[in-house]
């Protein structure tokens, strides 16, 4: 109108979202299904019998027992989470036989996945500070950051070590004797020799849980780089250790009650472990090795179960 000449402006444009962004929300049974619930056992399991140690001298504690529960829960479940995280955003769970994988099948945004991995360690990290500080196991504390760090670590950092073939170890270490008799320390005090072989039995039976997991995922794990001990041993010689781990917990209750009758009551869940030991020696795969890993989660509990039974009643034997 005033003989001004205006430029012409392109239009705005809104900013492009984010990869997080475009991801769709996963919904509850998702995310109870990421978290893997078939491995809870491997939670559970040494708390029961920490507490039945405790129980054979004659102590109850219940709120420590369940802080212990706490702890113990919050880490696997954590761990899973950052698991999900740590090989969903290398890409290792693009093409993957097993349980839901939140960040692997597109469910979940990675940083979602990430904050819900932390948030289960802070809740871990809470109880565990709690049951240092009423049982004055200050050490503990110690302990705990390790466990936690070891939660992460295990496919997190740059050099994860469960690449390297090391998850069995800390398996066995952190789910077997740490947790077991860490639950013994913070309710009654040193554990004797009934516990500790015990831890042993839990922390191989978890290892087994472990096993079957990595035996079902050896052809995507080596395509990927994942070097686990599955995949360093082969098919033939994981197969062997998973029926060692599942039969030497036997071995040792059977050891064990001959020193108190009560902990042969463990022998009553070996029909349990015959099925999954007979489907992992036949050479099941792929999907009927989901099925052996929910089996094999089933027999460390109803050891751990028979087990904490049998040492609480060693008291009276």
């Amino acid at each position: 109108m005033n003989g001004q000449v205006h430029p012409i402006r392109p239009p705005v444009r809104p900013p492009t979202p984010s990869p997080d962004n475009l991801r769709p929300v996963a919904t509850p049974a998702q995310w109870i299904e990421g978290a893997r619930p078939r491995t809870l056992p491997t939670a559970i399991s040494p708390v029961l019998v920490g507490t039945g140690a405790a129980l054979s001298v004659g102590v109850v504690a219940p709120g420590a027992a369940l802080l212990a529960l706490v702890v113990a829960i919050a880490l696997v479940v954590g761990v899973n989470f950052a698991n999900d995280y740590s090989d969903g955003i290398r890409g290792t769970d693009d093409e993957r036989v097993g349980p839901m994988r939140l960040v692997g099948s597109r469910a979940a945004a990675p940083s979602t996945v990430r904050a819900a991995a932390l948030a289960c360690f802070s809740v871990a990290a809470l109880a565990g500070l709690t049951l240092a500080s009423l049982s004055r196991q200050w050490w503990l504390i110690g302990i705990g950051a390790v466990c936690i760090a070891g939660a992460w670590f295990y496919t997190g950092g740059r050099r994860p070590y469960g690449y390297a073939g090391l998850g069995e170890v800390a398996v066995f270490a952190f789910f077997g004797p740490v947790a077991v008799l860490g639950t013994v320390l913070t309710q009654s005090g040193p554990p004797g020799a009934l516990p500790v072989v015990s831890a042993v039995g839990v922390g191989m039976l978890a290892c087994a849980v472990l096993v079957a997991n990595n035996l079902r995922d050896i052809p995507t794990d080596a395509v990927a780089g994942k070097r686990t001990l599955a995949v360093l041993l082969g098919d033939t010689d994981t197969r062997r250790l998973y029926a060692v781990l599942v039969a030497v917990p036997f071995l040792l209750s059977t050891l064990a009650g001959v020193r108190s009758w009560p902990l042969l009551l463990a022998l009553v869940a070996v029909p349990l472990a015959v099925v999954p030991a007979r489907r992992v020696l036949g050479g099941a795969d792929g999907r009927a090795l989901v099925r052996v890993l929910g089996q094999t989660g089933l027999l460390l509990l109803a050891w751990s179960i028979l087990t904490a039974v049998g040492l609480a009643l060693s008291a009276v034997s």
